[in-house]
């Protein structure tokens, strides 16, 4: 709101005048460019002289809170601390009996003595099953995931509409659990080719716990999954990392350096 407030010499009869309602704007030119729709108004005495004019206006102080809000959060952002920003991303797909969330991984790296860093995890695609609890709901916790690893990736990219699949994954083989744990994938084609079945069993000695959970996936859900996971392929190899590595003037140094990543090693020998 902008209020002017007019004050005078000790006033006799002080009256207030809406400018809203002033037929002749040319009496009060300083105040015609005004927003028709603040609200403005001020007192005046018409037997004295004006001794003082002050003018407030409250819509300053919100725009110098909404500075000093705008202030304090880019000081705290990642990018202005020098920390790099993360992204979460995803892709859900829901149906009447189940839904599916697919959540990309990163790999991940060991430094070297020398100063460059190693591979030592790929990256996967992890898969969670939430069975529906009711309309549009699903009780995510009783969800079942399955990692993905990079050649499992490539099986669905390039399986065909008619073509099934399966992966058996025990998360503790090599260890004194082996065995109590069997998660089984199976992708399998529905009756009409529209799509495939993603069918997850989960059979958990430890737990106590046997449950299924299918969804089906039509046609062009399919694509699309296989489009991301086309993608993101390269990334979970950690191949990026590479690539943004990589300088012209490095590349000679780097194979005389190492003759097993040579490139005109196989030709010199």
């Amino acid at each position: 709101m902008l209020q002017l407030q007019l004050l005078s010499s000790p006033p006799l009869t002080p009256q207030t005048v809406n400018l809203n309602s002033i037929s002749n704007p040319n009496l009060f030119p300083s105040f015609s460019s005004l927003n028709s729709s603040q609200t403005r108004s001020f007192k005046f005495n018409p037997l004295s002289k004006p001794s003082k004019f002050s003018l407030k206006c409250r819509q300053s102080e919100y725009f110098d809170q909404k500075q000093r809000f705008n202030d304090s959060s880019s000081s705290s952002s990642p990018s202005s601390l020098g920390l790099p920003a993360r992204f979460y991303v995803g892709h859900s797909i829901y149906k009447g009996k189940a839904a599916l969330t697919v959540e990309p991984r990163a790999p991940e790296f060991v430094p070297l003595d020398s100063g460059a860093f190693k591979i030592s995890r790929e990256g996967f695609v992890l898969l969670q099953f939430a069975p529906a609890a009711g309309v549009r709901q699903y009780d995510w916790s009783r969800k079942q995931v399955f990692s993905l690893s990079v050649t499992e990736i490539g099986t669905l990219i390039s399986l065909g509409m008619r073509e099934s699949c399966e992966f058996f994954h025990d998360p503790f083989k090599g260890k004194s659990d082996e065995g109590k744990v069997r998660k089984v994938l199976k992708v399998e084609p529905l009756p009409d080719g529209s799509g495939h079945f993603f069918n997850l069993g989960v059979q958990n000695k430890l737990l106590n716990v046997d449950e299924n959970v299918y969804i089906p996936i039509t046609r062009g859900e399919f694509t699309v999954l296989k489009s991301a996971f086309s993608f993101i392929l390269p990334y979970l190899l950690g191949w990026h990392a590479f690539a943004n590595s990589t300088k012209p003037d490095d590349t000679s140094r780097a194979n005389n350096a190492n003759p097993r990543y040579g490139g005109d090693y196989e030709w010199s020998r």
